[in-house]
């Protein structure tokens, strides 16, 4: 085809990615010679809709053999579009690129309020996750109640094999708690980290705790509420912010608000229709068969319409607000596409009321920009609802180039990424590559699958093979810590920790058998990103500089600063061409001129300017 459209280049998109409402773009098509093809449009007509609306059909204006409209968005929503060039479709392709093969698909306008901003100070740091129970246990000896087994073989295996009764009670307890987390601040301030994603830390029965038992209560078992005050105190003043899990779509039938179990003080749902807590969830045929998350019955689910629910959660002196009080960071929202949108604005009402800096993540495994979740189009990026969302898409393409070496979908989801996502939740992203709800990456690079639970628990790698599960995730880290996003340490994965599904993924930190190479390799990536490059992963915009079959270079580039990123996963060599004098950050090398990218490495590049005292 003799026509050239590409919604990254900004010649043809003069606004690249989301735009804020009231802006003015303009979309040019350029005619390109071409020895294939000789063809050349007379007509030009942009076809154009918002979400699932009916088609506008705008003529374009020919400049020679180009065409180009402008426009001015007036209403926030999703918008897509594509071109007849004299009537032949003409829509997006490979790499978003326009194609008229018939198999293209429609390229799409996110338009965002012009008001919606995301916190900076999150932007080029880097998290860690942690499971609250599984990291560290620290000073202090914290009550067990009933119910709860503490076990005292740090490192054990954790309980798999369900009951009598055929049932997984995730009742088993390794200790970790605040203190542990508190006095291990300095290692994670020498990784980098910047802010800390907690699991629940509320009172529950089992040990993931997404069954919340009081909002408004920390778990005993991982310390008191001063005990958190002190870690978030301690955290701060290393530069480190405490996010939470905020678990709204769902209770645990053993809480405050259902009391199946008559554990609390309180008149549950469970137990009485006159109950207080009667209206936050759904009954069929009271008090047995309710509506539970994904039928899993210790989760009832909670009616996000009741007003008594939303004014325990949102209001004034609601939990929400509650732990913002405490200090805290902002909030990580599980299972956000169960969360009615109405109710997620109200989050964001709450939140940036409450602290404005507080920075809200969304649990979203697709493409967040046009989701549809419950036959209903999602608006979680138009600005009144999420900052960020946890990066699935990535974390995918990522493991699917280190595992087969071919570029093509890493490349296309980047683009997807860059043309969908607004710039600043694009620079907010939670990357990814591994969390409590997947295996281990180590254990995915190492290659060998499992689905019954006992070969699981016994599985390990040979050492040949751990080296290059090593090697393939050093490669996986480069890319989550510089591409377009925050990266999300998953505990352990820094020391080389292995384990398939839950709960082989929860198992304990092992303190005494850290990979001093593989947390070295992760300390070196977070210094690069939050000292030596730091504006530039911060918010510097990504362009693909060069891709082959095995290896991919890209920049990060601000106004005053870039730095060029390769990796290569092909067993080709390539000669990097500059000028001036340049530093390989990761090696340390010092070069001029010329740099070779050898088969299977990667690199981070900048421009080296000596300091002298």
């Amino acid at each position: 085809m003799s026509y050239y459209f590409d919604p990254l280049d900004r010649a043809c998109k003069s606004i690249r990615g989301a735009i804020a409402r009231e802006s003015e773009l303009t979309l040019n098509i350029f005619h390109r010679e071409s020895g294939e093809s000789t063809f050349s449009a007379q007509t030009c007509t942009l076809k154009l809709w918002r979400n699932e609306g009916t088609p506008m059909e705008l003529c374009m204006k020919k400049r020679g053999e180009d065409f180009s409209i402008r426009l001015v968005f007036h209403e926030v929503g999703l918008y897509f579009y594509s071109f007849l060039l004299d009537g032949i479709p003409f829509k997006c392709g490979n790499l978003r690129s326009g194609t008229t093969d018939g198999n293209g698909i429609d390229w799409q306008i996110t338009v965002f309020d012009e008001g919606y901003t995301t916190p900076d100070w999150f932007k080029g740091g880097v998290m860690y996750q942690i499971f609250p129970d599984r990291f560290r246990r620290g000073a202090g000896n914290y009550p067990v109640s009933d119910g709860k087994i503490l076990r005292e073989d740090w490192g054990g295996l954790p309980f798999f094999r369900p009951n009598g009764a055929g049932k997984i009670l995730n009742n088993d307890f390794f200790g970790g708690n605040f203190n542990g987390v508190r006095e291990k601040l300095p290692y994670l301030k020498d990784l980098g980290v910047t802010a800390i994603y907690f699991n629940p830390i509320f009172e529950a029965y089992s040990n993931h705790r997404y069954d919340t038992g009081d909002y408004l209560r920390v778990d005993p078992l991982l310390g008191t509420e001063e005990d958190f005050d002190r870690l978030v105190v301690e955290a701060q003043a290393l530069g480190i912010r405490i996010l939470l899990d905020g678990v709204f779509n769902h209770t645990g039938d053993n809480s405050r608000y259902f009391n199946k179990y008559g554990t609390y003080d309180s008149v549950g749902a469970f137990q009485s229709e006159n109950s207080p807590y009667a209206d936050w969830y759904r009954f069929r045929e009271f008090p047995s068969v309710y509506d539970c998350w994904w039928g899993v019955d210790i989760l009832p689910e909670v009616n996000e319409t009741s007003p008594s629910y939303q004014n325990f959660i949102l209001g004034e002196d609601g939990v929400i607000r509650h732990w913002l009080r405490h200090g805290i960071g902002g909030y990580r929202l599980d299972v956000a596409d169960e969360l009615p949108d109405f109710f997620l604005k109200s989050v964001r009402e709450t939140v940036k009321s409450e602290d404005p800096d507080a920075v809200i993540i969304g649990e979203v495994w697709e493409d967040a920009s046009n989701k549809i979740s419950y036959d209903v189009r999602r608006q979680y990026l138009q600005g009144f609802e999420l900052d960020s969302v946890m990066n699935y898409p990535l974390k995918d393409a990522i493991i699917n180039f280190v595992q087969t070496g071919m570029t093509y979908l890493l490349r296309e989801t980047i683009a997807m990424l860059v043309d969908n996502y607004p710039k600043q939740t694009l620079d907010s992203l939670m990357n990814i590559l591994g969390s409590h709800d997947t295996p281990r990456i180590l254990t995915v690079f190492g290659g060998t699958e499992c689905s019954e639970k006992e070969e699981m628990a016994r599985l390990r790698m040979d050492e040949e093979t751990l080296q290059k599960a090593k090697e393939m995730l050093k490669t996986a880290a480069v890319l989550q810590f510089t591409l377009p996003g925050v990266p999300c340490i998953y505990y352990g994965d820094e020391v080389g920790m292995e384990g398939y599904g839950d709960p082989f993924c929860r198992k304990c930190f092992p303190w005494d058998e850290i990979d001093a190479d593989l947390h070295d390799f992760y300390a070196k990536l977070g210094k690069i990103r939050t000292e030596a490059l730091k504006k530039v992963f911060a918010e510097g915009e990504y362009a693909e500089v060069y891709a082959d079959t095995g290896l991919i270079v890209f920049s990060r580039r601000t106004k005053t600063e870039s730095a060029y990123i390769f990796v290569n996963c092909g067993t080709c060599s390539y000669d990097l061409k500059c000028s001036g004098i340049w530093k390989e950050h990761i090696s340390g090398e010092i070069f001029s001129s010329e740099y070779q990218i050898k088969p299977h490495s990667y690199g981070i590049v900048s421009k080296y300017y000596a300091r002298h005292n």
